[in-house]
């Protein structure tokens, strides 16, 4: 099996590592920035792919990334985890639907509460101690899953027709319109940035560019939320005005 991920502050990229450390040592993971994940995709016909829930949506590069590999997916068996601060509604079967439409087949699904990302918004905010708790509780419940999986009895959470129904009434088809497009709503304080180039680094999307000493942002931010947690000034805001807390998984182990 080989792993997967779309992961904005670390989250779902430590959850696909705990997978595979129950799962089989042997076995890595992958993010779909790498440039020759396409190529680990086609190696194996088993995947574990996990990624952040955004509105009980996938995140628009995850999206494009699939949709731009329409043969990738053909004859794969997936394993979908999803991530998130506290409701998903069917994260695994968003992607699910999304991967079977292309000939995969997906095998179970598995959700998991971990610390809020979204740095900029007061909702949601826990303590340290707190989150740790939710990362122990997480790890816990990877574990069970992966023994679930080898006695043929995988975890089906987010996959079936009330799972549908609870994403897309609680929050999808109020929300839908965040997730279609990428945002253009990413926002740099130039009196605060210090040009570093920490976050145009960072950024997926190559959405940030350093010009004349200060971060610039474009219009093409997917919402993860990464340059946010790790500016270093808080000089970025993607829905609020302010940033409340920073926080990557790292905090939180």
């Amino acid at each position: 099996m080989t792993g997967i991920y779309f992961s904005g502050t670390g989250n779902s990229r430590y959850a696909v590592e705990v997978f595979l450390q129950e799962y089989d040592k042997a076995a890595k993971a992958y993010s779909l920035e790498d440039a020759a994940v396409v190529e680990y995709i086609k190696a194996t016909d088993k995947l574990v792919f996990a990624y952040s829930v955004q509105y009980s949506n996938l995140p628009k590069m995850v999206k494009d990334f699939i949709d731009n590999n329409p043969n990738l997916w053909q004859g794969k068996k997936v394993f979908i985890i999803a991530t998130m601060g506290l409701f998903s509604g069917d994260g695994a079967g968003t992607l699910g639907r999304r991967l079977q439409k292309y000939g995969a087949q997906v095998i179970g699904g598995l959700h998991l509460k971990m610390p809020d990302s979204i740095a900029d918004v007061a909702a949601l905010k826990r303590s340290p101690e707190k989150n740790k708790k939710l990362v122990q509780l997480a790890e816990q419940k990877i574990h069970k899953a992966v023994r679930d999986i080898k006695d043929g009895k995988p975890s089906q959470e987010g996959i079936g027709f009330w799972y549908r129904m609870a994403g897309l009434f609680g929050q999808r088809i109020y929300f839908y319109h965040k997730t279609r497009n990428y945002s253009d709503r990413l926002t740099v304080d130039s009196s605060k940035c210090i040009g570093c180039g920490k976050c145009a680094d960072s950024c997926p999307m190559k959405n940030l560019r350093i010009e004349e000493g200060r971060a610039v942002a474009e219009e093409r931010c997917t919402m993860c939320y990464r340059c946010i947690n790790i500016c270093s000034k808080q000089a970025i805001t993607l829905i609020g005005k302010k940033v409340i807390e920073q926080g990557t998984i790292e905090k939180y182990l």
